[in-house]
């Protein structure tokens, strides 16, 4: 099946699009199986060579950002590198959260079971640093353990670091775990949006990406929207108002 990508920005340097969740960047020898990738799906869209600047993992939806030669994307490099590029996420996670706070709770390297089964070294770890802030929170008269209700939080959510899984990990550090995570969330929670609201997704989603254009120097401002899944879950818990 052909898959048509939402262009949400492009000039003759960079080109954003948002990515579908499921979906990977692109090709990689640990999804050897897999055959729709981000990248090549562009190429073809296009009839051009992009470069891929930065990654979202497979689960997560939203802006992602590519260069349209090599030369941009080595002037792009530096800047997702550094703390240049910002970017803003939103997440459903489990629980209220009523207050804004910074964490800043290092996290271990996580190696890959594949990639890394040959690692001698002790994984290290590093600066993980994110700022949250409560969007929403809502209760819901189903009960679950010894709770006679379940309450949940949409944040906005922006990684100040770039760590593997940063967002879900350190949701899961404050015990609020991301719905739809499977890796780091709560099975109960997630079998419930999947039963109740027939969302099979992580719910976190790349709303915006923020930078200053390489070549103009104009700074640039990147919006993606949510998919039919996350609207439909919005829609459920009364959160229409809210949107990317």
């Amino acid at each position: 099946m052909n898959i048509e990508l939402e262009i949400i920005y492009r000039d003759n340097d960079l080109i954003a699009v948002n990515k579908p969740a499921g979906m990977l960047v692109h090709r990689s020898w640990l999804d050897k199986g897999e055959t729709r990738f981000v990248m090549q799906t562009l190429r073809d869209q296009i009839g051009q060579h992009v470069f891929p600047l930065h990654r979202l993992d497979r689960p997560t939806s939203g802006v992602l950002l590519f260069g349209l030669s090599s030369e941009i994307a080595s002037k792009m490099m530096p800047k997702f590198a550094g703390r240049d590029i910002h970017k803003t996420y939103h997440a459903l996670v489990r629980g209220w959260i009523k207050e804004a706070a910074v964490l800043d709770y290092p996290l271990k390297e996580e190696l890959d079971k594949k990639a890394d089964k040959f690692a001698t070294m002790e994984p290290l770890y590093k600066e993980a640093i994110t700022q949250y802030s409560p969007l929403a929170y809502v209760e819901l008269p189903i009960p679950m353990g010894r709770h006679q209700s379940t309450r949940y939080s949409l944040i906005e959510m922006k990684p100040l670091t770039g760590r593997k899984h940063q967002l879900r990990r350190h949701m899961h550090h404050l015990h609020h775990p991301i719905i739809g995570d499977v890796n780091h969330g709560d099975g109960k929670h997630n079998r419930l949006f999947r039963e109740k609201f027939d969302c099979h997704r992580l719910l976190l989603h790349a709303c915006s990406l923020s930078f200053v254009h390489p070549v103009t120097s104009q700074n640039v401002h990147l919006c993606a929207g949510y998919d039919n899944a996350w609207k439909q879950v919005l829609e459920a818990l009364d959160l229409v108002q809210f949107s990317c």
